[in-house]
């Protein structure tokens, strides 16, 4: 049955609803078996012609918080990412991180002379006398996608940093230039990406070393995750540079500041903390 519903995409596109995505995400929640197929049964049993993922989505999402909140923190993670917004400079801090946390050290928004001009740049990334310089383009609207333009600019802008980096002496060699977007890039996009140098990182790419795929595999859940805080929390910890999960552990006085109850504030860890251990 499920093969002859469409389904109404964010970008308002229409598609066949596919039971292999839905299991796929719901088994990234962390969720066992019995709980998945459990969720799968009821989520298909209220389909019906042109329902919207947002649709299904709000359904498992609801299921599955009934069950663990650390479960429907997991599912909710690509909607987390978008409430990072609308400004982008929480996903700047985040994208910097995720470098952080793979070793390299790192500034955002930096200014760096270039050939022709100067240019501020979202993560300047350093590692074994290597430098990385990384844009971040934020989308707070879901069914937007990176096109080809965006690469092309960035790569203009890498040659003129670079053109002036290699021209003077430096402690380190400039040797990549990094695309990291919350949503997906186009074909030609990555097409271009991968014929002039640029590494793409996407919530779906590459294949298995996603921005999806590392976040769960370091554990760097961003603070948005949490079916626990408010709004309201979460922007006020966003502005006072709590990003992830993981630096609320150890700045949790300012869920005092929030005035959050003893017993609630344990609520939340609780959850944090089985995030970051899952």
């Amino acid at each position: 049955m499920e093969y002859q519903i469409e389904i109404l995409k964010s970008s308002g596109e229409k598609t066949k609803f596919s039971l292999e995505k839905l299991r796929a995400s719901l088994n990234r929640s962390g969720a066992d078996k019995e709980l998945v197929n459990q969720i799968i049964d009821k989520v298909r049993d209220e389909l019906y012609q042109g329902i919207s993922t947002k649709e299904i989505y709000n359904r498992a999402f609801s299921l599955l918080k009934k069950k663990k909140s650390f479960f429907a923190s997991k599912y909710k993670l690509k909607k987390a990412i978008y409430e990072l917004g609308p400004t982008g400079f929480p996903f700047e801090n985040f994208v910097a991180a995720i470098f952080n946390y793979s070793g390299y050290k790192t500034e955002v928004g930096k200014i760096l002379q270039g050939k022709c001009v100067t240019h501020e740049i979202d993560v300047v990334a350093h590692k074994n006398e290597e430098t990385t310089i990384v844009e971040c383009k934020f989308h707070s609207e879901e069914g937007r996608n990176c096109n080809v333009k965006i690469p092309l600019y960035i790569a203009a802008r890498f040659k003129d940093v670079k053109d002036f980096w290699d021209s003077k002496p430096h402690k380190t060699k400039l040797n990549s230039g990094w695309v990291v977007t919350n949503t997906r890039f186009t074909e030609d996009a990555l097409q271009y990406g991968k014929c002039i140098g640029l590494k793409l990182l996407s919530w779906d790419y590459p294949k298995e070393d996603a921005l999806k795929d590392i976040i769960d595999r370091l554990g760097l859940y961003p603070i948005t995750v949490s079916t626990l805080l408010t709004n309201r929390e979460k922007q006020f910890l966003l502005s006072r540079d709590v990003v992830l999960c993981r630096d609320l552990i150890g700045d949790s006085f300012y869920l005092d500041h929030l005035g959050v109850s003893e017993t609630r504030k344990e609520r939340v860890l609780n959850e944090i903390k089985q995030l970051c251990n899952s």
